[in-house]
Parts: C-alpha cells; sequence; structure tokens
C-alpha cells in the first residue's frame, strides 16, 4: 500500500490567503515550504486512489500529484473513491471540484452524510455517479469504487475527541456546540488481509486512552499538527481562539501530542494539518528541532509512505 500527503496545512493553507505573519511572509518569498490543505491518496495498487479528505486545494495537488492524473479516454480520473474525516470546509470544499461527471465513490459517517445532504450545492455531485456510503464506527469495511470494484483495501473508522465544524456550531448547546458521535473521526487504512496500515488522524482534541490503546505499536500515524502551543494563535495576534476550543491538540507541553505518544511505540509519528502559525513550519526553527528530537516527521506535500 502508498500513501501521498497531497495536504499537509491546515484549513487556509501556507501562506495563508490573508495572513501576513512571519511565516506566510517567507513562505512567499520562497523560504519556507508552502503547503496546501489537508489530504491524503492511498492506493493498493498505484493505479486505483482513494482520497482522504477532498480539501479546497485539490485541483492544484491533483496537478501536483502524477499518480493523480487522467491516463484514458477524454475523461478518466484514478481517483475512485473519496472518504471524509469530517464536515469541515477544509476537508469537504473539494468535493466541488468533482463535480464534472466523473465517477467516484463518497464514504463518510452518518452524521458527515447528514450535513452534505442538508445542504443542496453538494447536489452538483450526482447520486447516479457518486454513491454516498456510510461508514459504520468500529467496523471493518472494504473501499470500493462507485461500481462496486473491490480497491484492495479496507478501513476501520473511530470516533475521536473532536468538536463539530465551525460553521455547524450551536452556541446554546453548551461547552460542546453541539458535537455528536461521527463529526470526528480517525481511519485505519489498510491493504486487504493486512492486520496493520497507516492511522490518519487530521484532527484530534486528546489522547483518550481507548485511541491510546489503538495507536499503540502502529507502523505509521499521520496525526494532528495544527498548533504547537494552545494559545498560538492569541499570542501571534491572529485569533482570538485557543487550539482546544478549535477541537486540536497541541504538540507541546505536558498535556500535548508529543508528550502522549512518547510511549506508544509507534513506527512512523507524521504532523499534518498543520497551521500556517505553527513554527515547526520554518526550518531551523527550536521547534521544528525539538518535534524531530522526539521522533517526528512534519509532514509536507508530496511525502510518500509504503507500508
Amino acid at each position: 500500500m502508498k500513501a501521498i500527503v497531497i495536504g499537509s496545512a491546515a484549513g487556509g493553507g501556507f501562506p495563508q490567503w490573508n495572513c501576513n505573519a512571519r511565516g506566510s511572509r517567507l513562505a512567499r518569498a520562497g523560504d519556507a515550504l508552502e503547503r496546501t490543505q489537508s489530504s491524503v491518496a492511498v492506493s493498493a495498487d498505484g493505479e486505483r486512489w482513494v482520497l482522504l479528505n477532498a480539501s479546497p486545494d485539490l485541483r492544484q495537488q491533483i496537478n501536483l500529484t502524477p499518480a493523480l492524473h487522467p491516463r484514458r479516454e477524454l475523461r478518466h480520473s484514478p481517483i475512485e473513491a473519496v472518504l471524509l474525516t469530517n464536515a469541515d470546509v477544509d476537508h469537504v470544499a473539494g468535493l466541488l471540484s468533482m463535480r464534472e461527471s466523473t465517477a467516484f465513490a463518497l464514504y463518510g459517517s452518518a452524521r458527515v452524510l447528514s450535513v452534505l445532504q442538508a445542504n443542496s450545492i453538494f447536489n452538483v455531485l450526482s447520486p447516479e455517479l457518486v454513491p454516498r456510503r456510510e461508514i459504520r464506527l468500529g467496523e471493518t469495511m472494504p473501499l470500493a469504487g462507485p461500481d462496486g470494484d473491490d480497491l484492495g483495501l479496507e478501513i476501520e473508522a473511530f470516533a475521536v475527541p473532536g468538536k463539530v465544524a465551525l460553521y455547524l456550531e450551536d452556541p446554546g448547546a453548551g461547552n460542546d456546540f453541539g458535537t455528536r458521535e461521527g463529526d470526528t473521526v480517525g481511519v485505519h487504512v489498510r491493504q486487504k488481509g493486512a492486520t496493520q496500515g497507516l492511522y490518519y488522524i487530521p484532527g484530534c482534541a486528546e489522547l483518550s486512552p481507548a485511541l491510546r490503546e489503538r495507536l499503540a505499536g502502529a507502523p505509521v500515524v499521520m496525526f494532528d499538527g495544527t498548533l504547537w502551543r494552545d494559545d498560538e494563535m492569541i499570542e501571534a495576534g491572529v485569533g482570538v481562539k485557543t487550539g482546544r476550543r478549535m477541537g486540536h491538540m497541541s504538540m507541546s507541553g505536558e498535556h500535548g501530542t508529543i508528550a502522549a505518544f512518547r510511549d506508544l511505540d509507534v513506527g512512523r509519528r507524521i504532523f499534518v494539518h498543520i497551521n500556517n502559525t505553527n513554527p515547526v513550519l520554518l526550518d531551523g526553527s527550536q521547534e521544528r528541532r525539538e518535534a524531530e528530537a522526539a521522533g517526528w516527521e512534519i509532514g509536507y506535500d508530496g511525502l510518500e509512505v509504503t507500508l
């Protein structure tokens, strides 16, 4: 099985269109590596591909990834399916770029599929071409193309601590803003018949005991790397919310991701969904050195993993 990180940044990308902070300035000047919004492509055979989330940058990501280029006929795509881990704009908006009458299967939790169903703009994806298939949390299921063709992959999706998408928040619903089961999921993707594969968790608010147990000993985990510290956006003067308020763990600190993974015996630990304010995006930063010294890779567009 092969996985390609086609987008490694959080919502807005890096540099973000309206951001003039130091990191974004460096990226525009060519002194920091640009990154598009979070998505990964996986394949069992290198020919047929499944996207894990469809970012607003999808057209650009496809153009930059030869494995995803059309290869036959006048209209073709090797993308056979898309699997959504939540309904955040940076994970679903790319579906609107896939409206050009090419078939693929769309997978999501019942909650995420209901959000798409309630928004008529997603009706541009004709059900005759794009079947919507519910992921049942905690169950292993095979992935298939739009015509039911076996793609050689199977997945298990599982709920992770998180938050409902920003545009669905209900301020009157209390501290969880109306979050329901299935709003945020992680996914274990593996070759059919294999016991281990890739864990993809681009959004996570806490490493719960159940999640710790699940990830222990995993060969590869791609994990939420949104912020270095919880108050990062406030301190940078570009936001008013903490990471926890947005549904994201921070990398550093006693309760951060690096500390939480320290004894989990994970093979490759790769941060993805990295916000433009996060100093680990900058080569040579102290934060980058600390993360790498702890055994973490900083995800980048084009990073390939073979299992």
